[in-house]
């Protein structure tokens, strides 16, 4: 199996992209520490996979859930060899718009807790080495209107990743960024809120479709958490559909 003998933490990791990623990281061999807000979907995750996940329902953006995780996975399963954060929340509207509680929001939820986790990880993961997944944005790339302080904290997330590949790679820890477009329950109540963006949106991906969170996204974060992905490091790979192929 692809990741027998891991051991990751997912933020955000009980719904959506992080219950994708979760799913598909323990049917490949892993063990998952799933931190995310909603206690009822990490209750139905421990019940689908059993022993091989620890839910912790607790806010990301807290220090010490951080800790927390890593000491779960420590106690637990006996170590930590990967981290995905992929847990953000952000509210949309035009730049000039935008409260400061919803700058703090994006800010708190996307870079600090990103920023968090990577540090209570690092003794774990420069023992033996590991793998850090973080995530990217589209919206960042092309500068989608109503993004701003979602676009800016995924902007500072990879700016982040980037120097930590660098800092880290001498102890083996790589560090990689994902930039999805994945047709994700909130999609899909954007579809319907605003469908000629929507559309808008689906007619420039080469591909023709937003892509599915547990068959197109949490493969290739699997790819980068396992030895296959061994010699990448500060990359930030589009699975998009080629919505944006300059980056």
């Amino acid at each position: 199996m692809q990741l027998e003998d891991q051991i990751v933490i997912v933020t955000g990791g009980a719904a959506g992209i992080g219950g994708a990623i979760s799913r598909v990281l323990v049917r490949r061999g892993a063990k998952v520490v799933a931190v995310d807000i909603d206690a009822q979907a990490g209750a139905e995750l421990e019940t689908e996979l059993g022993a091989d996940v620890a839910f912790i329902q607790a806010d990301v953006a807290l220090r010490e859930t951080a800790e927390l995780a890593v000491r779960t996975a420590v106690e637990r399963f006996g170590g930590l060899t990967g981290l995905v954060n992929n847990a953000h929340a952000s509210r949309q509207a035009p730049f000039t718009d935008l409260t400061q509680e919803q700058w703090d929001l994006s800010f708190s939820t996307g870079f600090v807790a990103t920023r968090n986790f990577m540090l209570a990880a690092h003794p774990h993961l420069a023992g033996s080495g590991g793998s850090i997944v973080n995530f990217g944005s589209g919206a960042a790339l092309v500068g989608q209107p109503t993004q701003a302080a979602y676009a800016s904290a995924k902007e500072a997330i990879r700016g982040l990743s980037r120097v930590v590949a660098n800092e880290w790679a001498s102890e083996n820890i790589r560090v990689n960024v994902v930039s999805p477009m994945a047709l994700t329950a909130g999609v899909k109540a954007w579809s319907e809120a605003a469908p000629e963006m929507y559309e808008a949106s689906l007619r420039k991906v080469p591909l023709g479709r937003f892509g599915d969170p547990e068959s197109d996204v949490a493969p290739i974060v699997a790819f980068l958490l396992s030895d296959d992905a061994k010699y990448m490091t500060g990359q930030t790979l589009m699975a998009d559909g080629g919505a944006n192929q300059l980056y």
